[in-house]
């Protein structure tokens, strides 16, 4: 027992394990995670109704979204963006993880009539020849990415844009880090059932890494048939940090705003998002 609790408490090297594919393609947790993404009253999963439509409305405007604008929605989820970017003519493709949460997407569009390639991915492995006027990227995925995978996901993008295109991505900004404190918990049935249908004991560990600007939400599941562990790391930026990385790829910066509805950044703005010019 004193070794499994040892390990439960380990501390990793930032982004040492990587494990994406727990939350999105087992089929309960991708389900209870649908069901994060519909609510359309909380901001789990995706925002809620009203950001979501405001900040439409903003992208629409600033990016001179219309008919033919081409936009590559990256981690679509249930189509919350790319079935709005659609009812305005846009050509659509979303790329997402989670096949539950395309399918619901597909019935949508069929509903609706509207005419958008979805593309079940992991969107780090995704390639295409197409080329696009716009890429998003929404609700702070790009921090859940090692280093090494937003380096190589912004050549993507890159490579992706045509001339002149540009990507719209939001990043948790250091205001949320400074805030947090490092904690280890653990509950029966931890956030309702989330991690499994069957009874189960979830420990907690949350670690900060002061020099690196990230977190991990470390999750250990333990069930009468087994264990298994969810890392959830988080990058956190300062305007500096975020503009390197974009420099570093390629990109020149257009703006940087303190959401994705254009929000002007404050010092106390908790998110950032960050329009970038190919």
């Amino acid at each position: 027992m004193f070794e499994e609790l040892r390990e439960i408490n380990h501390r990793p090297k930032p982004f040492a394990v990587y494990t994406a594919a727990e939350l999105w393609t087992n089929e309960h947790t991708a389900q209870k995670m649908l069901e994060y993404h519909l609510n359309e009253s909380i901001d789990l999963a995706s925002r809620n109704r009203q950001f979501i439509d405001q900040s439409v409305n903003w992208i629409l405007s600033r990016f001179a979204v219309g008919s033919g604008t081409s936009i590559a929605d990256f981690g679509c989820g249930p189509g919350l963006y790319t079935s709005r970017f659609a009812e305005k003519g846009a050509t659509v493709t979303g790329i997402d993880f989670s096949l539950g949460s395309l399918n619901y997407a597909k019935r949508i569009a069929a509903e609706n009539q509207l005419q958008i390639n979805y593309v079940h991915a992991n969107y780090l492995d995704f390639e295409t020849d197409a080329r696009f006027d716009l890429i998003t990227m929404i609700f702070c995925d790009f921090c859940a990415l090692s280093p090494e995978q937003r380096q190589a996901l912004l050549v993507k993008f890159r490579d992706f844009l045509k001339p002149g295109g540009s990507v719209l991505l939001d990043v948790h900004s250091t205001v949320v880090f400074n805030q947090m404190k490092e904690s280890a918990t653990y509950e029966r049935n931890q956030l309702d059932g989330f991690w499994s249908p069957n009874d189960y004991y979830c420990f907690v560990n949350r670690f900060k890494y002061a020099d690196e600007l990230v977190s991990l939400d470390k999750y250990t599941i333990v069930e009468e048939t087994g264990s298994r562990v969810v890392y959830n790391w988080l990058q956190f930026y300062t305007k500096s940090s975020l503009r390197a990385e974009f420099h570093a790829a390629g990109f020149a910066i257009a703006d940087i705003y303190a959401d994705v509805e254009g929000k002007a950044l404050a010092p106390d703005s908790p998110e950032m998002a960050i329009a970038a010019l190919k």
